[in-house]
């Protein structure tokens, strides 16, 4: 993708960029304070996302060897009638409020249209930004670049120092690479029915779930009497926030329960189990994101285990 502009330089993303991307990532956490610390091993597993085309679907702008701004473009594997391909991206608080972050967005939805046609034409094309609401400038932007808000999400905190033992309930199991598929398997088929969901083949899988952040002694799975895996739920934790925080934070990125398991009084026994488990792990605290519409009333569930809103998100849409 062309840049808009001689100064900066312009070019697509790199693997090699992402010592430089993980500076760029924390020098806006420093400003938008959104919990997110990176090292550049990080950004490495974005950058060799299997969908995240860099060459078609990536510009950044650099003021000399340093990275000021991105935007990347991540598709869907598969996709039905509505194919929501996500934009995701920043500016160094230094070069804000001069442009680069507008030319961002319009490359990225450029690209966006571009990965669209070569990956799935027949669907209607959805461009999503994810992003927390409280960043400064965010929603002027993307107001000005025809996106308007479609969705609430909120980050859910519980402390670990005084969780009490579950009690006695379903068989859970701790992850193991034998159960690795199944773990899998339980996720696609619980998000079935979840808003912009799509299956997560095995590339994605490795590339999303069991990375260097992957925490597999507080991931489990649920089985019900007969030994059928019934839930699952992986926790993941990240370095970098630890170092900046001082807090150690076990992230229960992926939880899914099968519909027909669910409001039978067991899918608490997954979060419950797990938030034991991090406990005795030596975690100071739990957290997860959840969609304030979940048809799995997923948000109802995490409070009465003790979780506590926190920062909201809000999913920003452009059908393009």
């Amino acid at each position: 993708m062309p840049g808009p502009s001689p100064s900066p330089t312009w070019r697509p993303l790199t693997r090699d960029d992402a010592p430089t991307s993980a500076d760029l990532l924390n020098a806006m956490e420093t400003v938008d304070r959104i919990g997110e610390n990176y090292t550049a091993e990080d950004t490495l597993t974005e950058l060799v996302d299997p969908y995240a085309d860099l060459e078609r679907g990536s510009l950044a702008a650099f003021d000399g060897d340093v990275m000021i701004g991105y935007v990347k473009i991540r598709y869907k594997p598969s996709a039905d009638e509505v194919h929501r391909v996500f934009l995701d991206g920043g500016v160094h608080p230094a070069h804000r409020r001069r442009g680069v972050g507008t030319a961002l967005v319009e490359a990225g939805v450029a690209a966006a249209r571009v990965l669209h046609a070569r990956h799935h034409p027949g669907a209607k094309l959805v461009v999503d930004v994810h992003r927390p609401e409280h960043i400064a400038g965010l929603a002027e932007l993307m107001r000005s670049q025809g996106f308007a808000p479609a969705r609430y999400f909120r980050r859910m905190e519980h402390p670990l120092e005084d969780v009490t033992s579950p009690e006695p309930g379903p068989r859970i199991e701790p992850w193991s690479a034998e159960t690795d598929e199944e773990f899998r398997r339980v996720r696609n088929a619980a998000s079935e029915d979840h808003w912009g969901a799509v299956p997560m083949p095995p590339d994605l899988w490795r590339n999303k779930i069991t990375n260097q952040t992957f925490r597999p002694e507080v991931s489990f799975l649920l089985r019900d009497a007969t030994g059928t895996a019934a839930g699952m739920l992986v926790t993941m934790s990240w370095d970098a926030d630890t170092e900046a925080t001082g807090i150690r934070d076990a992230h229960f990125m992926a939880i899914g329960t099968l519909r027909e398991y669910r409001r039978r009084g067991i899918a608490g026994a997954l979060p419950a189990h797990a938030l034991r488990a991090a406990a005795d792990q030596g975690y100071d605290r739990a957290s997860l994101v959840v969609d304030s519409a979940s048809p799995s009333g997923a948000s109802g569930v995490f409070a009465t285990a003790g979780f506590v809103p926190k920062t909201r998100y809000l999913r920003w849409a452009l059908e393009a």
